[in-house]
């Protein structure tokens, strides 16, 4: 699971830092949405950096390994790294070393291998949060909250459902559960002992939740927990075709985890749906399963 390593943070970001654009995964469908998403970057007086992720392309990759891990390495040192997609390809990029630098990185669903890998190196400023793709679509509220983190202000807690099992807190981890599930047993998961983790995923059916789920049990990932969040599982109520014969998605996350006797809290505004809170890795953080708040502390 790792070791803790000593954290170097992140400086909060100020009118004129430098962004550079990250396309570590599939490749862009929609060059639209990257600017508009890069337009609200803009907004708040950031200096974005030239980009051309839209014209890169190596099978259903946005680029060759070598050009999208050459994307984390800017030749102008950048204050936030903001990833444009998810899909798949973020992993393969960890096969070689990447030269972490501190400052921000932002991104979810397939980011979630370089954010836990980051976090794993020892270099705090992973935000688990809307892409450049998503961030254009986001409430008010949701863009207000991610500025609010990268420019060092407090931001509300989140509410979801309480699931009970009292109140946790701990170094907050969130993850798309089956990115993470396929970097379980490897040197790029953080710390899971006292963590709080929260984890969403999508188009996945109950019975592959069910096993993955069931990975995390038999190696002991879930055990050590201080608390356990789930936020959107945003396709993943598949339609049986004998309802008797078949556990819905909420029945499954209830059987895998509710014997764990650590606090717990359903459906937080968090993943693949309008809405994804902004939520920063490794930061402390306080989970109440009677109330259903996820709060920061630092």
């Amino acid at each position: 699971m790792g070791s803790v390593r000593r954290v170097t943070l992140a400086a909060p970001l100020r009118e004129g830092d430098r962004v550079a654009c990250v396309a570590a995964s599939s490749a862009l469908q929609d060059d639209i949405k990257l600017q508009q998403g890069i337009a609200v970057l803009q907004s708040w007086g950031l200096n974005v950096q030239p980009q051309t992720l839209a014209t890169r392309r190596w099978g259903y990759f946005a680029g060759r390994d070598e050009a999208r891990h050459a994307d984390l390495h800017p030749v102008q040192a950048a204050a936030l790294l903001a990833c444009a997609r998810g899909g798949w390809g973020a992993a393969r990029l960890l096969e070689q070393p990447i030269r972490w630098q501190s400052g921000w990185l932002l991104g979810f669903s397939d980011v979630t291998a370089l954010l836990w890998a980051r976090q794993a190196a020892g270099f705090a400023g992973g935000i688990h949060g809307p892409l450049l793709t998503t961030l254009a679509e986001e409430p008010d509220w949701s863009r207000d909250r991610l500025r609010n983190l990268l420019f060092g202000q407090t931001v509300p807690s989140l509410q979801g459902r309480g699931g009970g099992g009292g109140v946790g807190t701990g170094p907050l981890l969130v993850a798309n559960l089956t990115v993470a599930t396929h970097l379980l047993g490897s040197r790029f998961v953080p710390p899971l002992e006292g963590a709080i983790l929260v984890l969403e995923d999508v188009g996945e059916a109950p019975y592959r939740i069910d096993r993955m789920l069931t990975q995390w049990r038999l190696n002991g990932s879930l055990q050590g927990l201080s608390g356990l969040g789930f936020g959107n599982f945003e396709g993943c109520g598949d339609e049986p075709r004998d309802a008797s014969e078949c556990f819905n998605l909420e029945q499954v996350l209830e059987d895998r985890t509710a014997d764990l006797g650590i606090p717990r809290v359903m459906d937080l505004p968090v993943g693949h749906r309008a809405g994804n809170a902004a939520l920063p890795i490794g930061e402390m953080a306080r989970l109440d399963g009677q109330t259903g708040l996820l709060s920061l502390l630092t």
